[in-house]
This record gives C-alpha cells, sequence and structure tokens, in this order.
C-alpha cells in the first residue's frame, strides 16, 4: 500500500467520522442565520471561518457519538462499516481527533466572531456528545433532548453576528428546534429494525411505527407554518419569504399526512427527504429576502 493512498484512506475515515455530508447542511443554517442579522454584510472571509469553525464543532460532536456507540454501530447495517467498529480508527486517535477539531472550532468562534458564539458552540457540543447520544438508549425524549442542539447552529450564527441572544434568533431556532422532530421520526421509522436491535427507544410510542407517530410529525410540520412567517413578522425579512415559508410548510404539512394516511416505509423515507428540501428552501429564502437597512 502506497503512503498517498494510505493518507487518503485515513482523511476518508476522518471525514466520515466527522460525518461532513451531514454536517455542511447543518452549518449552511449556521451561515444563514449569521447573515440575517441586521447590519452584518455578506463578507468571504467571515463566511468561510464561519464555516471552518461550524465544520469542526460539529463534527468533533459527532466523533463523540461514534466513540460512545462503537458497539452499537456494530449491530447496524449501515453504521457497521464506520471506522471505529471497522477497526480502522483506534479509540485513542479517534479522541485525538475530537479533541483538536473541537479546541479548534470553538477557538475560530471566539477570536474570529465572539465567545458568546464559542460559548454556545461548546454547549452544543456537550449536549449532543453527552447528553443526547447516552440518552438514545434510556428513553424515546432523547429526541426533544436532541432537538436542542440540533437547532442550536441558527443561534450561534445568530450570536456570532449580533452578539445577542435577542428575539430574531430565537426565532430562527424556533424554525430548526420544530424541524427536527418530523425529520428524525422519519429517519426512526425508516431504520425502526436497525434501531430497535441497537437497543435504541427513540419512537414516543412502544408499540413503534404508526398513526399515532404519524399525527404527532404532523403536529409538529403545522407548527413550523406560523415559525416559518415569524422572521417576516420581526421585520427580518420580506413578504416573498412568508409566502415561501407558507407554501413550503403547506407541502412539508402534506407529506406527513401521506405518512398518516399510509404508515409505511415510503411514505416515512419521502417525508425524511423532504425534510431536507424544506430546510433548504425555507434558509434560502430567507437569505435572498433579507430586509436591507
Amino acid at each position: 500500500m502506497s503512503l498517498s493512498y494510505a493518507i487518503a484512506s485515513r482523511v476518508k475515515d476522518y471525514f466520515m467520522m466527522m460525518k461532513f455530508t451531514l454536517t455542511f447542511m447543518v452549518v449552511f443554517s449556521c451561515v444563514v442565520a449569521y447573515l440575517l442579522v441586521p447590519g452584518v454584510e455578506f463578507n468571504l472571509i467571515k463566511v468561510l471561518l464561519l464555516f471552518a469553525g461550524g465544520i469542526l464543532v460539529s463534527g468533533s460532536a459527532n466523533i463523540i457519538n461514534q466513540i460512545l456507540e462503537r458497539e452499537t454501530d456494530k449491530l447496524m447495517a449501515r453504521t457497521a462499516v464506520r471506522p471505529l467498529p471497522g477497526g480502522r480508527v483506534s479509540i485513542s486517535e479517534a479522541w485525538l481527533l475530537c479533541v483538536i477539531t473541537g479546541v479548534a472550532g470553538i477557538a475560530i468562534m471566539g477570536f474570529a466572531f465572539n465567545w458568546l458564539s464559542a460559548g454556545l458552540s461548546l454547549l452544543s457540543l456537550v449536549l449532543y456528545g453527552f447528553v443526547y447520544t447516552p440518552w438514545k438508549k434510556w428513553n424515546s425524549l432523547a429526541v426533544l433532548v436532541g432537538a436542542v442542539p440540533g437547532a442550536f447552529p441558527m443561534l450561534i450564527g445568530w450570536a456570532a453576528g449580533d452578539n445577542a441572544l435577542s428575539i430574531g434568533g430565537w426565532s430562527l431556532f424556533a424554525i430548526q428546534f420544530l424541524w427536527q422532530f418530523p425529520h428524525f421520526w422519519a429517519i426512526a421509522w425508516v431504520a425502526h429494525k436497525d434501531y430497535t436491535r441497537a437497543g435504541f427507544r427513540l419512537m414516543p410510542s412502544e408499540q413503534g411505527p404508526g398513526k399515532m407517530i404519524a399525527l404527532q410529525a404532523a403536529m409538529y410540520t403545522l407548527l413550523m407554518i406560523p415559525a416559518g412567517v415569524a422572521p417576516y413578522l420581526l421585520g427580518l425579512t420580506g413578504y416573498i419569504s412568508a409566502i415561501v415559508a407558507i407554501l413550503i410548510g403547506g407541502w412539508y404539512l402534506w407529506k406527513a399526512v401521506q405518512l398518516y394516511r399510509k404508515a409505511d416505509v415510503p411514505s416515512a423515507r419521502k417525508l425524511m427527504f423532504g425534510s431536507y428540501i424544506y430546510l433548504a428552501v425555507i434558509l434560502l429564502a430567507f437569505l435572498f429576502d433579507k430586509v436591507k437597512l
């Protein structure tokens, strides 16, 4: 095996542990929240620094998650190939990578932006890695617990630009917080057999996937419609974003209603992919319809 191939394989394993592709969407929401702060203008250097800080912190949290779940990951088909259960990366190496990425990410947030955003980043990392991760085996409240750090990117981005936790940041946090529930329940529905085999308790019903869970998912998607209009009502964005929020929110609600009607895996998978489309569309609508002061 050549040195270059070995290095490339190790880098690939590191990216897999950090969940780079998924982390990108999370950090994108952080950047959008930063750019929505009144008075903040687009600055390529600042945006790149925010991306770097966000990816490093989120990556560190994901590494903690995989370290603590390495034995569980061996039991699930989709995670058995990860670097830790596969034996390609040692536990000590993973912890070293976790510390380096976490410290680097928090330092970038603190020195390039402010220490409020750095503190929120650290809190998010701790909540996700050391509270949400073990909670998944206790009971379904893990989804509620995980929704908090899951929605923190919006608050972190806002704090990075505003250096305060004002109502604009909380309105963005609310959207991503509500979004977590239908999104994650759809994933848990699709991967129910794997999750059950691994001992995860992520469904709000002991009976597993069913109409009651689909109904709860639909209720959260319904709440996301007024939440999506809130930035317009607060004067952060224009009326076009409110129209988009209503339309894409209605479309997302329809996906949840379809899951309630059919209560099957294909409908859950459509809701899962629909969640990514919803978030991308509404974030772009906010960004392009920001009210200029």
